[in-house]
């Protein structure tokens, strides 16, 4: 090939690609749930065991901390909204404490030492001398990690801004009150001066030495310092010494001695904050009806009277822990946002940490894969594997090799080296990428993979300048891009023959189900416009079942013949499955319903997320064989065993669809608009895809929707742009700092023209011997899409209490060994988070609570498995959303703004009553209206003169000629847009009955299935850190 001729045309990736249709299901199928009882909530006052120096192995440990179990109670038949009565206060949003976090780029040094106090403006300074080290004793001999209870400090607030760190909720956690609290008749109201613990963001300053490990000297900015006022009975003396990647905040005053914790805690008052003089309403801080009491919680005072008692003095409540004084996922968006969304992500740089998912950026690819293609959980790794041991935090790239990218980036350039084919090391077939090293005047070449020194075939030699580099380094993508493709040549075609263009087969239920509920019909005629040249049969097929009575369905003899028919012509290809029920007649893969609720939170509930028969994956391997990808459309009205139907596209690289419950007229726009998007998405079939690494590291584990009959190969059937595999990688030797690590995926595949093609990304990272280094250089939002994979893939072999707890306990390890290696020394009573880690505790606690780990009552066995295997293989923007939601006021921004208006806290405490609310997780679409909400709003909206007569659980606005109507519209369409499943909307009223679902996704919230709040979590993990440091 001529490097200075054009590409050729590059069929379907050329284009810019379809934009993302959404998500939904409501309990993830669409059928309303039963009543959830409500649980008592004890999941994290548990005893905790030792700290064990050794990593547990797998899950066999489990350590503290699991959910109450939950009530089951019968499924709600279809249709039926079974959610009891919920009625709910008014809920205002007030003002509350400012701080303007900055999310900090990964490669930025670490600051300069703390200024004097005397430097600062003395509006600041509202507070006395720093205090003694007599005082500091005295407030740490207050607290106890053992087991025994200890007197308590009060709570404090979090500090919050670069490292992350907050005072304990209460000194001693184990059977202690969750929140510090006051001797009887000592707390004294809250009053201008006093308000709720003050924000400090304090400057940056070095780390401590940490064991063997010397931080880099370098200076940086000076962030200000902000400060608030103090609970009563707490005193402060100037900023803390903290260090560049969190936010310290001040050390609790210790209670005077005899202040026991035992007994209930009583009820927590309202807590009011103040505004402070100089600085604007934070914009989605607000409060609203304060959470009650916590069962199980022991009381703070000695003595304390038992409800049934109302004699002797009544003790004053604790104060609550402020949640505006935590970190905010809405606040490090937004400032990422506005720090990274301005300025295109050029690649050229090794190790660089990208923007954050919920960030639009463009990228200039130029030698490192775009991270739409490729995310790292780090981007700075461990040299050692001691190192990597000691810090607990995986190593793992989330990959998605067809990534659709947006109109303004180039698809990848497509190379023809015609019939010599793709350039390799001879060694360890990695293919020619930017990175490798020409030599002896560009004769040969050193491969950066493996080191082997290799000739440079005739037809591919050119001189090098002065640098060393080919001088038509620019010329080729190979040489000077991240990401490209290779035509392949017949070596890499299955029986050296080149492939057909794969063939689409639709196969059709039709069941006396699938033809009573309409589905049958509907799905012919959308067929015969989505496909240009059809039979007649399609008119036909309707008829021709339309006095069907038989109700017993088959599923694997269908796919047997569909794998056979591809075979037959000599092609790979996809089937298109639509199914309503379980398939029990007398077949092969004949299945019988084994939903039994009584399993949940036994040793027995893994069974129900495995296939009750071997039948499905020894289909799914001859259907991988053959290249025969499935996508299943479920349309059940009971249970159907999702965990065993998947199997066949799990394995296959396929996708799976669940509309429970169907009716033509709820949800044909879902169900069309999802086939439509799976019918056109750009495709590889009969692929397979190799991770090479550099020397030092290898790929040991892989996550997603695959077949792999060895230990490198991953095999798709087929594998579409939305598809990722996650890969974890291990230490085989040690690494070096100045040569870094090194990843290339190849994929091999045969495109939707038929052309046999190889896909290449490769990834440059650094490498660090400091633990500094590795914590400022992670990316949360990675490390929970491969922690929910690991959890998930988890429960297949394990009682989902030792998942969660294995969770529990390498997040506790993680920020443990950076509070010891990498914080300045503090008092045990504050938790410090590294800067680009300061949300992985709500983010955790999200997975958590999340319905395969910790099922409501409402949540079915079919949905559990059907988000498990969904959650799989999604990527990083995806697992973001879905386990934090967004929640979007509707009425806050301006009526003519374009704009998405910002998101606020997923949380019941920031919504106004008054207001009208989006929540959207990629799969469920909510509009939450408030009772309050002006006549006018709803009138627009609705058309209807009043609250009470808009029609709840409403899926469909009414198109109506206003701003309102019209903006609302165009947000619902943008959000779609951005998921790859259609999300169907649900209108839910404030108090009504449907609210109870909609709350389920209020994450920050305690749920009723027995997640605890972010506020308990954060404190829970506070706990387990201390007991890991003692």
């Amino acid at each position: 090939m001529n490097v200075n001729q054009s590409v050729p045309p590059v069929p379907s990736f050329g284009q810019p690609q379809p934009v993302y249709p959404g998500y939904h299901q409501s309990s993830y199928g669409g059928q309303s749930g039963s009543t959830a009882p409500t649980i008592p909530y004890g999941a994290y006052n548990g005893p905790v065991s030792g700290y064990q120096q050794t990593p547990p192995q797998g899950m066999s440990r489990a350590p503290p901390s699991s959910g109450a179990p939950p009530t089951s109670t019968a499924q709600a038949p279809c249709g039926q909204a079974a959610y009891g009565q919920f009625g709910q206060g008014d809920v205002q949003n007030g003002p509350s404490s400012t701080v303007q976090m900055q999310r900090l780029p990964g490669s930025q040094p670490f600051g300069s030492p703390l200024a004097p106090v005397g430097n600062q403006p003395a509006v600041l300074q509202p507070y006395g001398p720093p205090p003694t080290s007599a005082q500091v004793t005295a407030q740490l001999s207050g607290m106890q990690i053992s087991g025994a209870v200890a007197p308590a400090p009060p709570s404090s607030g979090l500090g919050y801004g670069p490292p992350t760190s907050l005072a304990s909720a209460s000194g001693s956690f184990p059977n202690s009150g969750l929140y510090g609290s006051y001797p009887q008749g000592q707390a004294p109201p809250l009053s201008q001066a006093q308000g709720h613990p003050g924000i400090q963001t304090p400057q940056r300053s070095a780390p401590s030495q940490a064991s063997g490990f010397t931080p880099p000297a370098s200076g940086g900015p000076r962030l200000p310092s902000m400060t608030g006022p103090l609970l009563p009975g707490q005193s402060f003396g100037g900023p803390s010494v903290s260090q560049p990647n969190h936010v310290s905040s001040p050390p609790p005053q210790a209670l005077p001695p005899g202040t026991q914790m035992t007994g209930p805690l009583g009820p927590l008052p309202p807590m009011h904050s103040p505004q402070q003089p100089g600085y604007q309403p934070q914009q989605n801080g607000s409060f609203g009806p304060t959470r009650g009491p916590q069962p199980n919680y022991g009381s703070p005072y000695p003595a304390a009277p038992t409800f049934g008692s109302q004699s002797g003095p009544q003790p004053l409540p604790p104060k609550r822990l402020d949640p505006d004084a935590i970190p905010s996922p809405i606040q490090v968006i937004e400032d990422d946002r506005n720090n990274r969304g301005t300025e295109p992500f050029v690649t050229g740089v090794r190790g660089q940490v990208p923007p954050l998912v919920t960030t639009n950026f463009l990228v200039k690819d130029q030698g490192n894969a775009s991270p739409r293609y490729i995310r790292c959980t780090s981007y700075n790794i461990p040299c050692t594997s001691d190192m990597a041991k000691q810090a607990q935090v995986p190593l793992a790239a989330v990959i998605k090799p067809l990534a659709r990218l947006p109109p303004e980036e180039a698809s990848p350039y497509v190379v023809d080296h015609g019939e010599s084919g793709p350039l390799r090391c001879n060694r360890c077939k990695a293919y020619m990428c930017p990175f490798m090293q020409f030599i002896e005047g560009g004769r040969r070449f050193q491969c950066c993979f493996c080191s082997c020194i290799n000739d440079v075939p005739p037809q591919y030699f050119q001189h090098l300048d002065h640098t060393g580099k080919r001088v038509d380094a620019y010329d080729r993508p190979e040489l000077s891009l991240g990401s490209y493709e290779f035509l392949a040549t017949v070596d890499y075609c299955k029986n050296s023959k080149f492939p057909s263009p794969p063939a689409f087969i639709f196969m059709i239920d039709v069941s006396y189900n699938a033809i009573r509920t309409g589905l049958v019909r509907l799905l012919c005629e959308e067929l015969k416009s989505l496909l240009d040249f059809l039979p007649s049969l399609l008119d036909q097929i309707p008829e021709m079942f339309a006095d069907t009575r038989e109700t017993e369905t088959v599923f694997v003899p269908v796919i047997q013949a569909g794998m056979e028919a591809l075979k037959a012509a000599e092609c790979a290809g996809k089937l298109f499955l639509f199914h309503t029920s379980l398939p029990i007649a007398e077949a092969p893969g004949k299945l019988k319903n084994r939903d039994d609720r009584k399993l949940i939170n036994t040793d027995k509930e893994k069974t129900l997320f495995q296939p009750q028969t071997g039948a499905y994956q020894t289909l799914a391997k001859e259907c991988v064989a053959q290249g025969c990808c499935v996508d299943l459309f479920l349309f059940p009205n009971q249970y159907v065993d999702v965990a065993t139907l998947s199997v066949v596209p799990q394995l296959t690289g396929g996708s799976v669809y669940k509309y429970a419950c169907f009716q033509v007229e709820n949800d044909q726009e879902r169900f069309l608009s999802d086939l439509r998007r799976d019918v056109q998405k750009v495709v590889g079939f009969d692929a397979v895809m190799r991770v090479r690494t550099s020397t030092g590291i290898r790929a040991v584990d892989f996550f997603g929707a695959f077949y792999m009959s060895n230990t490198t190969d991953v095999e798709l059937a087929g594998l579409d742009g939305d598809k990722t595999v996650t890969v974890e990688f291990k230490h085989d030797d040690r690494l070096n700092e100045e040569s870094g690590a090194l990843l290339q995926c190849a994929l091999l595949y045969t495109s939707c023209a038929g052309q046999r093609r190889l896909r290449i990304h490769n990834l440059a990272l650094n490498c660090c011997t400091q633990l500094a280094d590795l914590y400022r250089n992670c990316e949360t939002d990675t490390l929970i899409n491969y922690m929910a994979k690991f959890a998930y893939r988890g429960v297949l072999n394990s009682p989902v209490k030792a998942v969660r707890d294995t969770l529990i306990t390498q997040c506790a390890q993680i920020l443990a060994c950076y509070r010891k290696n990498c914080a300045s020394p503090s008092s045990a009573g504050q938790l410090i988070l590294p800067e680009c880690m300061k949300l992985l505790p709500v983010y955790l606690n999200c997975v958590l609570k999340s319905d395969v780990l910790q099922p409501g009552a409402e949540i079915t066995t079919d949905d559990r498995a059907y988000v498990r295997q969904l959650v799989t293989s999604m990527d990083v923007a995806e697992t973001n959303v879905f386990f934090y939601p967004r929640l979007l006021p509707l009425t806050k921004s301006p009526i003519e703004s374009t704009t998405e208006p910002p998101a606020v806290r997923a949380s019941e405490e920031r919504l106004s009553n008054g207001d009208m609310y989006l929540l959207e997780n990629g799969l469920n679409l909510f509009l939450w209206v408030g009772a309050s909400v002006q006549q006018g709003v709803v009138q627009s909206l609705f058309s209807v003169s009043s609250f009470s007569q808009i029609t709840s659980g409403l899926s469909v606005l009414p198109v109506l000629d206003n701003p309102l109507s019209k903006k609302v519209r165009g947000l619902i369409d943008s959000l779609r847009a951005q998921r790859s499943r259609y999300m169907k909307l649900i209108v839910v009223k404030q108090e009504d009955k449907l609210e109870m679902l909609f709350k389920h996704f209020l994450v920050e919230d305690k749920s009723l299935s027995g997640g605890a709040s972010y506020v308990d979590f954060l404190c829970h993990m506070h706990k387990e850190i201390r007991q890991l440091l003692s």
